[in-house]
């Protein structure tokens, strides 16, 4: 049986303030904005090259904003992710080094956080 997952909740205070910094901030890609009907709008953003998305929770009350904590991602180089976060904007960390990866990790408005990994070579490990 494959199991894939294919989208995460992440909780908003402000929907367009979380686009703004999903879309034009993170460079994630705006895949849905529909307005369902007067309290919810359905929001979904995906990272590039992501097979997983993301929805921008602000109706469903399931978590508070700012409690998605620790999403992690794979890029291929964590100092070129880096420099592209912080050339867009985004207050991203310095990468850190570990036997398992090199990670920066960076926060939304809400403070939900987000780290990317680069993985180390497969016979590294």
């Amino acid at each position: 049986m494959d199991v894939r997952i294919e989208l995460l909740t992440v909780p908003v205070t402000d929907v367009d303030r979380a686009i703004a910094f999903y879309v034009d901030r993170a460079g994630f890609v705006l895949d849905h904005d529909v307005r369902v009907d007067a309290t919810v709008r359905f929001v979904q953003v995906t990272p590039p090259g992501s097979a997983c998305s993301i929805m921008l929770d602000s109706f469903s009350g399931a978590m508070p904003p700012g409690t998605q904590q620790g999403i992690q991602c794979v890029v291929a180089d964590a100092d070129a992710a880096r420099a592209e976060l912080l050339g867009r904007g985004v207050d991203a960390s310095e990468v850190d080094d570990q036997p398992w990866g090199r990670f920066t990790s960076f926060a939304d408005p809400d403070g939900n956080t987000w780290t990317y990994q680069e993985l180390p070579p497969r016979d590294a490990v």
